[in-house]
């Protein structure tokens, strides 16, 4: 996995992550003092109200000091039509819940979540997949603050 992180600095506290996807949106969380991330959820709402709402009721929840998206890219690191779909979905997260956003580059966290799920003897269920993905997102995003 490539980490290249597009980040103002890292406040102290809670973080959320987003693997963005036009049908599922896994989150994960994770405290920038432990420096260690977790999958939390699944987002499969259909329609952006709702999915924004669910966001929200994350948001109040958790309070976060920071949201952190994952950014889709060819592996070599060239963009598509998923990239600008997830900038577009960072901005919308930062003008709706007045937080910091960073984005992570996520190549290949997809596949490092279907790997980790089969090690573990799990099962690759999407749902759970996009959870994983997004704390790989996540700790990578902490791991890249923590050595810098």
């Amino acid at each position: 996995m490539v980490v290249k992180v597009i980040s103002p600095a890292t406040p102290a506290g809670t973080v959320l992550a987003f693997d963005f996807g036009t049908r599922r949106i896994g989150v994960a969380i994770g405290e920038t003092s432990t420096g260690i991330a977790h999958p939390l959820a699944t987002l499969s709402d259909a329609g952006d109200a709702r999915r924004f709402a669910a966001i929200g009721a994350l948001v109040g929840t958790w309070r976060p000091v920071l949201l952190v998206v994952g950014l889709p890219t060819h592996a070599d690191g060239s963009t598509h039509a998923m990239t600008e779909r997830a900038r577009r979905f960072a901005r919308r997260l930062e003008g709706r819940f007045h937080l910091p956003v960073a984005l992570c580059d996520e190549r290949f966290t997809t596949q490092a979540a279907s790997l980790a799920l089969q090690e573990a003897g799990g099962h690759d269920r999407k749902a759970v997949r996009d959870q994983v993905a997004a704390q790989l997102i996540l700790q990578a995003y902490l791991d890249q603050h923590r050595s810098s």
